[in-house]
């Protein structure tokens, strides 16, 4: 891995936040994920391995796909040396990934540098640091008219989501980086309150009217 990429900061995401990321290339080489305030050319995420593949062919490449409840997202090795330092990473194993992140035919996915496994309660305990993290970063909302906003907001992303049966509220809460996840959460509760949407399914939230 070249000195560049060592240099730039691996940042803790969950995989739905990478895959809400915009992929930003020069020309056609990619260059980095846009996040937010955040230019991602490293990252550091926690997940299950739900799937392994391996070549049988000449070309050797590794393919794993990892899961951490918000998202899945492809680690691809490439070489035979590369293969080999992680041949031993099995399916279900809970698992440390720092890596690039890359982009190739309209695909985001990781090029591992480290693959580390970790106890499966892991998994929580990053979830929870970095929903810690983010309410730390955002302020609390007290003003009327600024709920009123954010509820507004919801409603509406909700509505754009008939078309795809729903959407569920945590990715509303990835979306909204600006707002904390109680505040989401409270208005979305109020809109389930009031009828005017409803929950097919435990977190999927569709528009009633």
């Amino acid at each position: 891995m070249s000195d560049q990429y060592k240099r730039n900061v691996a940042y803790k995401l969950r995989i739905g936040d990478i895959l809400l990321g915009k992929p930003i290339f020069d020309s056609d080489k990619f260059v980095h994920l846009e996040l937010g305030a955040k230019n991602i050319v490293r990252t550091n995420i926690v997940g299950n391995i739900i799937d392994k593949y391996e070549s049988e062919g000449e070309k050797k490449y590794l393919f794993f796909t990892l899961d951490d409840g918000s998202g899945q997202i492809k680690l691809k090795i490439f070489g035979e040396d590369d293969a080999k330092k992680f041949r031993g990473i099995g399916q279900g194993e809970t698992v440390v990934v720092i890596g690039v992140v890359r982009n190739w035919n309209n695909e985001t996915y990781i090029q591992p540098e480290i693959i580390s496994g970790r106890d499966p309660k892991y998994l929580l305990v990053r979830k929870l640091e970095l929903e810690k993290q983010k309410k730390d970063t955002t302020k609390p909302v007290k003003d009327k008219k600024e709920v009123q906003a954010i509820k507004d907001r919801i409603l509406e992303r909700i509505k754009n989501a008939e078309n795809d049966g729903g959407i569920d509220s945590e990715k509303i809460i990835l979306e909204f980086r600006d707002v904390s996840p109680d505040t989401i959460n409270e208005e979305i509760t109020k809109l389930l309150e009031e009828g005017i949407i409803f929950e097919p399914r435990p977190g999927r939230l569709r528009y009633l009217g």
